[in-house]
C-alpha cells in the first residue's frame, strides 16, 4: 500500500477526533474508540475484484485496517475462515438456507486471533513493550501468541477457575499468567490498577481501539463468501460484544465503498448465557445501556461477561439492524454443541452451541423463518473445553 487510509481515531459518544499515532486506549469521555477511513480513496483503490486475488487471511482488507504508512502486520494467518453450508443441520432444525461460520480455525482456535493480531500490530508498531490483558480464555491465549510473534511481554490475567487449556496455551506462548479469585471484571480491575506502574499497555475488549478492527474482517468476510451479498440474520455469542460491534461496522463501511447494496444488513442477534445476560436483560428492557450482572455463571467462559465497557454500542447495533437479544441456559448450549457438531462435523465451543440453542428458540417463538438466510457463528474449538463438554 502505498499510502495510508486510516486518518484519525474517533470517540463513538462525542464523536471527538484523535490522531492515529501514540497509544490510546479511551476516550476522554470513557468510551471506546473506533478507527476511521478515507473510505472514498479505499473504493478508488481496491476493487471487490482485485481483492480475489489476494492472500486468504484478514489482512486481505488491507485498506480498511489500521495500518500507518510502514506498519507491518503482526500476523499468523489469521481469518478467512470456512464459511460452511450445514445443509444437514438445516435439515434437522428446518432451515433451508443455514450457514456455520467456523472461527475455531483461526491460528489460537478461535475468533480472539483477528481483534489480538491488530492490537498487537498497532501497540508494537507505537513502542509498546509490555502488553497485558484480562480475559475468560480464548483472549489470553491470543495474545500470549501475538506478543511472541511481535516479541512483546505479555501478561494475562483470568480467573482461576478457567478451562485448563487456556492456562496452558498462555504459558506456553512465554506470558506471565496470574489467576485471579473471581470473573473477568475482577482480572480488568487488577490490570486497570497496576498498569500505570508496571508499564503495560491495557488490551481489554474495547478499552483499546484495534481488537474490534480486526473482529470487524468476520463482516467483510460474510460478504465476500455469499458473493458480495449479506445474510438475512446473523446469531452471535455475545461477551464483550466485539464481534458484534465490529461486523455492524464492517457492514457501514462497506456501503460507504459501493461492495454491498445500502439498506440490506442483517438482523443481528446477541446470544448469550442465563446465567449471564446483562445484553438480553437491557435489550428486553429498552434500555441504552447494560446493567452489570451478579453472580455470573456459565460454563461458556466467553459468555462470563457480566459488563461490557461497549454495551451502548451492541444495544445500539442490535436495534438499528431489527435484531434481537436470546439468553440460553447451559444445559441448552450444552446440548446443541453436540448436536451441532453431530450434523456438521464441526466441534463447536459452548459459545457455537448457544447460537444453535437460540436458532432454536427463535423460531419456536416465531421471530425467525424457515426460509431465511441465517448464519451461525461458531467462535473456537470444542478442544479447549473438554471438562466442560464432557
Amino acid at each position: 500500500m502505498s499510502r495510508s487510509l486510516f486518518t484519525h481515531l474517533e470517540c463513538t459518544r462525542t464523536g471527538q477526533r484523535y490522531g492515529v499515532d501514540g497509544l490510546h486506549n479511551l476516550s476522554d469521555a470513557g468510551a471506546p474508540l473506533f478507527a476511521r477511513y478515507d473510505l472514498a480513496a479505499a473504493r478508488g483503490a481496491v476493487s471487490r475484484e482485485e481483492l480475489a486475488g489476494r492472500a486468504p487471511s484478514m489482512w486481505r482488507y488491507r485498506e480498511v485496517m489500521p495500518l500507518r504508512a510502514g506498519d507491518e502486520a503482526v500476523t499468523l494467518d489469521e481469518g478467512w475462515t470456512p464459511l460452511r453450508r450445514a445443509r444437514r443441520l438445516g435439515d434437522w432444525c428446518g432451515f433451508r438456507r443455514l450457514w456455520v461460520k467456523d472461527e475455531s480455525v483461526n491460528p489460537t482456535g478461535s475468533f480472539k486471533a483477528r481483534g489480538l493480531s491488530a492490537a498487537v500490530t498497532a501497540a508494537a508498531a507505537r513502542g509498546a513493550a509490555k502488553a497485558a490483558i484480562p480475559t475468560a480464555g480464548n483472549a489470553g491465549g491470543a495474545l500470549a501468541a501475538y506478543a511472541a510473534a511481535a516479541g512483546l511481554e505479555c501478561h494475562v490475567f483470568m480467573p482461576r477457575d478457567t478451562p485448563a487449556a487456556f492456562q496452558v496455551e498462555v504459558t506456553a506462548c512465554g506470558a506471565r499468567l496470574e489467576l485471579v479469585d473471581g470473573l473477568i471484571t475482577d482480572c480488568g480491575r487488577i490490570v486497570g490498577e497496576r498498569r500505570e506502574a508496571e508499564g503495560w499497555f491495557d488490551m481489554s475488549t474495547l478499552k483499546e481501539p484495534y481488537r474490534v478492527e480486526g473482529k470487524k474482517t468476520m463482516g467483510y468476510e460474510l460478504a465476500e463468501q455469499l458473493g458480495w451479498s449479506l445474510p438475512d440474520v446473523v446469531v452471535y455469542p455475545t461477551g464483550g460484544g466485539t464481534g458484534l460491534i465490529g461486523m455492524w461496522k464492517a457492514f457501514e463501511e462497506m456501503e460507504e465503498l459501493g461492495w454491498i447494496e445500502p439498506g440490506h444488513r442483517p438482523r443481528m442477534v446477541s446470544v448469550q448465557a442465563a446465567g449471564c445476560a446483562p445484553i438480553v436483560r437491557a435489550f428486553e428492557a429498552g434500555h441504552e445501556s447494560a446493567e452489570p450482572w451478579t453472580d455470573a455463571r456459565t460454563i461458556a467462559s466467553g459468555l462470563r461477561v457480566p459488563g461490557a465497557v461497549a454495551d451502548f454500542l451492541m444495544l445500539r447495533a442490535l436495534r438499528e439492524s431489527g435484531g434481537t437479544a436470546v439468553a440460553v441456559t447451559d444445559e441448552e448450549l450444552i446440548a446443541r454443541s453436540r448436536d451441532l457438531a453431530r450434523h456438521t462435523g464441526i466441534f463447536p465451543a459452548p459459545e457455537g452451541g448457544a447460537t444453535l440453542a437460540a436458532l432454536l428458540a427463535l423460531k419456536e417463538r416465531g421471530w425467525l423463518r424457515g426460509d431465511e438466510r441465517v448464519v451461525l457463528f461458531n467462535t473456537g474449538s470444542g478442544y479447549k473445553y473438554l471438562e466442560a463438554l464432557s
